[in-house]
């Protein structure tokens, strides 16, 4: 079990900045697994799981925008009620402190990125406890559409 990294793009809060980082990683064939956008009133913080991170990161550099690497843990459980809660509790029952969290479902699959004051801790917990925490191969791709 390992991190994963999360793109995390500084955006000032003015009309088409969001639009322009989208933009900029389609035209360059990088997909967007998940994100979160918070804002304040001069500034938002873009977060995002993409399917080539570093790639992504250079491509918005040369853009002009300030982005950069953080190492996140992944997990994915069921898509029933209390699951997130069952993490999350043995998590807090050590003392590790989440300090952010996004979260998405995907059919009978719910899906978590976390960033912990504690990562290495976190994951040997989230092991011990027999959540699934999803690796580098897992984490930068969606799942293929049915045809």
């Amino acid at each position: 079990m390992e991190t994963v990294k999360q793109l995390s793009v500084f955006l000032e809060n003015r009309c088409g900045r969001l639009d322009s980082v989208l933009c900029h990683l389609a035209a360059n064939g990088i997909n967007i697994i998940a994100l979160s956008l918070a804002d304040s009133a001069d500034y938002g913080m873009l977060r995002m799981m993409v399917s080539d991170p570093e790639k992504a990161r250079l491509v918005l550099k040369e853009d002009g925008f300030s982005a950069m690497l953080t190492d996140v843990i992944c997990i994915r459980v069921d898509h029933a009620t209390g699951s997130l809660s069952k993490a999350m509790k043995c998590l807090l029952d050590e003392g590790v402190s989440v300090d952010y969290m996004y979260a998405f479902a995907n059919g009978e699959d719910a899906s978590a990125v976390l960033k912990c004051d504690e990562p290495n801790k976190a994951l040997e917990l989230l092991s011990k406890n027999h959540l699934l925490v999803y690796g580098p191969d897992e984490a930068y791709k969606s799942k293929e559409k049915s045809k």
